[in-house]
């Protein structure tokens, strides 16, 4: 297969336009796509034309982004709501035998001490907490514990958090 003048310059003209290699492999006639993308590139034709592709993975980028940000907000209003409401029932202190799936089993206190407890009140569903727990449990993301007293961090903790 030669390259004749008249099917660099049908080439050039297609290629312009914005049609694929594919396409331009057809209209031509007797090459193949991939000889079609070489000529081009030996030409120094512009790779820059917007195919389909492209700008579907734009607008697949930007559904991405918009669901990413209702999750963010869906998550934020489900801590907005358990903290607005204030009256928690009050704990029912159980131990670990009594405890059923119905149970908060936040642990109060240690292990180790006689007086050691589940809190006990009604989980939420689908989670192992009740509401105030929950709060405790769950962080939103991005939310960070700032160090009370500089003193306290070592040093080497301390360019961890700054790097980091």
């Amino acid at each position: 297969m030669s390259w004749t003048e008249e099917k660099v310059s049908k080439l050039k003209e297609l290629w312009g336009k914005g049609n694929t290699a594919s396409q331009i492999a057809e209209i031509i006639g007797g090459i193949s796509r991939n000889a079609v993308i070489g000529k081009a590139h030996r030409l120094n034709l512009s790779s820059k034309i917007k195919t389909r592709t492209a700008t579907s993975n734009k607008n697949f980028d930007k559904t991405i982004e918009k669901n990413n940000i209702q999750l963010k907000r869906g998550r934020r209003n489900k801590f907005k709501s358990l903290i607005i409401e204030k009256d928690f029932e009050p704990e029912n202190p159980k131990q670990l035998e009594e405890l059923d799936e119905s149970s908060c089993k936040w642990p109060i206190g240690h292990p180790d001490e006689k007086n050691f407890y589940f809190c006990g009140r009604t989980s939420l569903k689908d989670f192992s907490y009740c509401k105030l727990h929950l709060l405790y449990a769950y962080q939103p993301k991005g939310k960070r514990d700032e160090p009370s007293d500089k003193e306290e961090v070592p040093e080497f903790i301390e360019k961890k958090i700054q790097t980091g």
